[in-house]
């Protein structure tokens, strides 16, 4: 939790101990610098603040200072040694004349010769524009942009809202910026997620669902998103906001329908499955057609075991990183351990998530346990501990 007024709670690791350049030019969208500096401490980074002079007439160095926690650069040094340890630089907003002048070699400003320096250095280079739509449709910007983006520098555009093309939200920016730091590392993977509940249906307007709200596959999703891979999200039904950043996300709510969708992608090169979805045991035999009528007594509910995807997708995806989730209720520890390594066993997982509906919502447990083939099992605190070890797993495999 955050210690002081300057503090900020840790989200993630995505940055962690890197330094990122924040720079800031004389766009309105300078005033959501705030927020996006403090987004960027909260996954881990080091913020340095450079300012234009235009964007100094938008908002003031001293509220950058704070949010920041660090350097706010404002004009030139004798050396500008303050850019040697400079991981990534992120500008948002970036004004097309500052593009222009990315692209034209000019240096007439700090920022500007931030960007060059990293440049010839390969370091990142993200910048987010902000402009009217007549501006954002001119010709000469998208020729701008172009020639930017042959440069190495990626350009990301926001919404079209109230006629401009305006920044998205903060954790937006830095999630794609912390995904296209870490996807230019060796390690990248390509990664299936599945999660939410799965419903079968008893006629056209009833089912039989299970209880999932699909958050802590989402948060798995974008914590590897966010660390560089390449992910895919299969969803059930959820009570969470899809993440419009995730490259794929397919929707299957009938558990046949998601095997099916599963099956499809595991004749792709899939490095690692994370199989968070809660997938219904038993399915409704026969779905009526149309509406069933109400108020005409007892309706009986025929219902047959459905199938178990990590057992369908055992020979196809042996060479993967296969991770399950194991959920009970009104049994004892060591044996909620105990079936989760009977599920490895039996279904060729590499380890399984498990936790226990009485531990919900009790600091003093813990949020899961991480248990591999061998019974050994590794308490995992918080989601973000969760999410970690998912991130290791499908690293390391």
């Amino acid at each position: 939790m955050a210690s002081n007024d300057r503090g900020v709670e840790i989200k993630g690791n995505s940055l962690d101990g890197m330094t990122i350049l924040l720079g800031i030019t004389g766009g309105i969208a300078a005033v959501d610098s705030v927020r996006v500096s403090r987004e960027l401490r909260r996954h881990g980074a080091i913020v340095k603040v450079m300012m234009t002079h235009s964007a100094q007439q938008v908002i003031s160095p001293m509220a950058l200072e704070w949010a920041s926690a660090g350097e706010v650069i404002s004009d030139w040094d004798s050396d500008m040694k303050q850019l040697d340890d400079v991981d990534a630089i992120l500008v948002t907003p970036a004004t097309r004349n500052f593009l222009s002048s990315i692209d034209h070699g000019l240096m007439y400003n700090p920022l500007l010769m931030a960007v060059s320096a990293a440049r010839t250095r390969n370091s990142p280079i993200f910048c987010v524009p902000s402009m009217h739509e007549d501006l954002a449709n001119d010709p000469v910007t998208d020729d701008v942009v172009g020639k930017v983006r042959k440069q190495g520098i990626e350009v990301f555009w926001g919404p079209l809202e109230e006629g401009k093309r305006k920044t998205p939200g903060q954790v937006e920016i830095v999630a794609r910026l912390a995904h296209f730091i870490n996807s230019r590392k060796n390690n990248r993977r390509s990664v299936v997620v599945t999660l939410g509940a799965t419903r079968s249906a008893i006629d056209d307007v009833r089912f039989v669902q299970n209880l999932s709200t699909g958050r802590t596959g989402w948060d798995i999703a974008e914590h590897l998103y966010r660390n560089g891979h390449d992910v895919t999200v299969v969803k059930g039904a959820t009570e969470v906001q899809d993440l419009d950043y995730i490259p794929l996300t397919i929707e299957a709510t009938d558990p046949n329908e998601m095997l099916e969708e599963l099956l499809a992608l595991a004749n792709d090169d899939i490095d690692a499955w994370v199989h968070s979805a809660a997938v219904l045991d038993y399915l409704v035999e026969q779905q009526a057609e149309g509406k069933l009528a109400s108020q005409q007594g007892p309706l009986n509910v025929e219902l047959q075991e459905g199938k178990k995807h990590i057992q369908e997708l055992s020979e196809k995806c042996k060479s993967a990183c296969r991770i399950g989730f194991k959920f009970e209720s009104g049994i004892k520890r060591a044996d909620l351990i105990h079936r989760a390594v009977a599920q490895i066993e039996k279904s060729n997982m590499t380890a399984v998530i498990a936790n226990r509906l009485e531990d919900r919502g009790n600091e003093e447990m813990p949020r899961a346990y991480l248990v591999d083939s061998n019974a050994t099992h590794f308490p995992l605190q918080t989601q973000l501990d969760l999410c970690i070890a998912v991130q290791t797993l499908v690293e390391r495999h």
